[in-house]
């Protein structure tokens, strides 16, 4: 019995990671501010593919095959992003809040695991997209408005496609490191037990 009692010991003096305080309320509250940005991304989408689809009929572009293709190239990538920021949404909510912290945190890697698909792979193939559609529309700019007025637009087109990139760059950089941040606590909390 001698062994049994010395296998007891050992176990009930074995090191069990701490649970940090608050620790799933803090976990919920970063679920609830990436929806939360996530919301605030598909409302700026959303009114800039409303615009595109005023503009649409505004000028009639139905009646220009260019203005057609080009429109309809911006307002479908912005679309398919909507589609997917929903989809990501949905999700999210979807998470087993009821979970263990280590299962529920597997479940969050998972998530984030999604959206680097969707940062790596279908954001650039949108911003293109979205460029492609632009650019088509370039010449009827450029037939139909002033020349200050076509500059105008075409420069205020490119920062404005700097400042976004950088912006997407930022949030996909932050995406990153909170998805690095939990593998590496999940190592950690694994190489412990």
């Amino acid at each position: 019995m001698t062994a049994f009692d010395d296998i007891k010991k050992q176990w009930e003096s074995q090191a069990y990671p701490k649970t940090p305080e608050n620790g799933s309320e803090k976990v919920l509250a970063k679920v609830s501010a990436i929806k939360k940005k996530q919301q605030i991304t598909n409302v700026i989408l959303s009114a800039t593919a409303l615009i595109l689809i005023a503009f649409f009929f505004y000028i009639s572009a139905y009646k220009v095959s260019r203005a057609m293709l080009g429109l309809f190239l911006m307002i479908g990538a912005l679309g398919f992003r909507i589609v997917l920021e929903v989809m990501s949404i949905q999700r999210l909510k979807q998470l087993d809040r009821t979970l263990d912290a280590k299962n529920f945190k597997q479940q969050l890697i998972s998530y984030y695991n999604r959206r680097v698909w969707v940062h790596g792979l279908a954001t650039p193939l949108i911003l293109a997209a979205y460029c492609v559609g632009f650019i088509i529309l370039l010449p009827l700019f450029k037939e139909n408005l002033s020349e200050g007025l076509y500059t105008y637009v075409w420069v205020s087109s490119i920062v404005l496609l700097l400042v976004f990139s950088i912006f997407i760059g930022i949030q996909i950089k932050r995406e990153f490191h909170v998805l690095k941040k939990m593998k590496s606590e999940t190592m950690e909390e694994d190489k412990n037990l």
